[in-house]
């Protein structure tokens, strides 16, 4: 397993809560949680997360939004976690996408894909890694 700096991106605090308490405990490190889509933009600047878990559907914002805007920085990779996975996968072919509810074990899971999938982008092109030139 690769430890990662996550930032949850979460506006249910008890949701919020649940996530940072499993991810410490399946050994990654949560750098923040962010609740609204301007505050997940501001903490990946500040936090320069290795992978984001992002609610689809903010209070103030949405998740979809918050990443496009990400990502205009670079790529880091990111898990949506929403109950409408067509509507993501229709609006971002290929992400990886958290049906709700989920157990433990499908987030886990979501996060091994995901960080072995960005591993393996980053070897086959090194250049992306880093963003847009």
């Amino acid at each position: 397993m690769t430890r990662c700096r996550i930032l949850v991106v979460e506006d249910e605090p008890l949701i919020a809560m649940f996530l940072r308490e499993f991810l410490e405990l399946i050994g990654h490190d949560v750098c923040a949680v962010a609740t609204t889509e301007d505050e997940a933009v501001a903490a990946t600047g500040k936090w320069h997360p290795t992978l984001l878990i992002i609610d689809e559907h903010l209070k103030e914002g949405s998740g979809l939004a918050a990443m496009k805007r990400i990502e205009y920085t670079g790529v880091i990779p990111h898990i949506f976690v929403s109950g409408d996975v067509k509507r993501i996968h229709d609006l971002r072919p290929g992400s990886e996408v958290l049906r709700k509810p989920y157990t433990p074990d499908d987030l886990e899971q979501a996060i091994n894909r995901t960080m072995a999938r960005s591993a393996t982008s980053e070897t086959a092109n090194p250049a992306d890694a880093t963003g847009p030139t």
